[in-house]
């Protein structure tokens, strides 16, 4: 998924370019149904319909538009339904940012890598302009729409860690990302892999996105029951993971955490945020989940802006 914003327009062309960036991920993602995600093909959608002979089309402008209003209404109705609502007392902080952040505050152009599996990928979700990587994207247009703001969906459902690092180099490190966005480890736990060895791969890969300068965020698994009733193995994967961003000054999102809150805390049922296979996270949960990660992001922007050093990541070795 490929979303950029290029230069001051007139106010028609802006119309309708900010049409266009809310659904150009519908071309360049995950793909909108359950068959096209198994498999791991991408199903390209076109904007522009063909027109049927002798039936009155509608400009691209005017489809655009369209598109985007529906668009708009289907994401406003989400969160009427069901307000997302930051978690209490759980720190959902991400760290600082300061390569992306230094880059957006200064209306630099920005690459970020959502990179994992099905759940970047956007399983469970009812289109591609709903997955994660597309909601954070959407986001963070409407909050810096003088930078040209690039976020690759690199997600490939059934992988984890052991796959995903085979492919770190040409599908993260080559895109020369400002930021990428780790999810991983509910795989391993399904398929009973061994915890530490996990976290030791994913450490490796870690140093190796430190090494291209990148600011990094790790997303564990998601609390969902298919992965609490792997609860021994869940629990040790989301500490090493912890452990791993601990050691090397690299934020993490709690999503476990954050979702046990939606659960526990806010007494929102399951179906309120997974799909009926009891994994997957459905809209409304891709949904909230974008947004308080875009939120942390924000929040490390605004720091530079206002003259605060952040800190760059720094690289320790120690035993897990």
């Amino acid at each position: 998924m490929i979303l950029r914003f290029r230069r001051t327009l007139g106010p028609a062309a802006a119309v309708i370019l900010a049409a266009v960036s809310a659904s150009t991920a519908l071309a360049q993602t995950a793909p909108a149904n359950a068959s096209a995600l198994s498999t791991g093909s991408t199903a390209p959608v076109s904007s522009v319909a063909t027109a049927q002979s002798g039936t009155p089309t509608q400009s691209l402008s005017g489809r655009a538009i369209d598109k985007v209003a529906t668009i708009a209404a289907r994401a406003r109705d989400i969160f009427n339904r069901v307000p997302c609502l930051p978690p209490k007392g759980v720190s959902q902080s991400v760290g600082s940012l300061p390569h992306v952040a230094a880059k957006l505050a200064a209306n630099k152009p920005v690459v970020i890598v959502a990179f994992g599996s099905s759940s970047t990928q956007g399983y469970g979700a009812t289109s591609p302009e709903f997955n994660y990587p597309n909601r954070l994207a959407a986001q963070l247009h409407r909050k810096y729409p003088a930078a040209a703001i690039t976020v690759l969906n690199r997600g490939k459902g059934g992988e984890d860690a052991p796959e995903m690092i085979k492919r770190l180099r040409t599908e993260v490190i080559d895109a020369k990302p400002d930021m990428v966005i780790w999810q991983v480890g509910t795989n391993a736990v399904l398929r009973n892999l061994d915890p530490a060895s996990t976290a030791k791969t994913v450490e490796d890969g870690v140093a190796t996105i430190q090494a291209s300068g990148a600011d990094l965020v790790l997303i564990d698994p998601q609390y969902a029951p298919a992965v609490n009733a792997r609860g021994e193995n869940a629990g040790r994967m989301v500490g090493l993971l912890n452990r791993v961003a601990h050691y090397r000054h690299v934020g993490i999102f709690p999503r476990f955490e954050v979702m046990r809150d939606w659960h526990d805390r806010q007494s929102l049922p399951f179906d309120t945020f997974v799909t009926k296979d009891g994994l997957h996270m459905n809209d409304w949960g891709y949904a909230c989940f974008a947004q308080l990660l875009g939120d942390n992001i924000i929040k490390s922007v605004d720091q530079v802006q206002a003259g605060a050093s952040l800190p760059a990541a720094a690289t320790v070795n120690r035993p897990l």
